[in-house]
């Protein structure tokens, strides 16, 4: 699998893992871009994202 750190084009909806509790705990964002997905850490909003192609991400 390929990893990048990359910029999130503005206006991207992101959306939150249902793994996420919603009690303020660990939160993962997940965001369609182009060909792949662009992940982030809800708490670390803006910070690094990582983008992975839609070969290694399966919804």
């Amino acid at each position: 699998m390929s990893m990048a750190e990359s910029a999130v084009p503005t206006g991207s909806a992101w959306f939150r893992s249902s793994y996420s509790n919603g009690a303020g705990g660990e939160c993962v964002e997940c965001a369609c871009i182009g060909q792949g997905m662009s992940i982030r850490d809800s708490k670390a909003d803006p910070g690094p994202v990582v983008t992975v192609g839609r070969h290694s991400w399966h919804v």
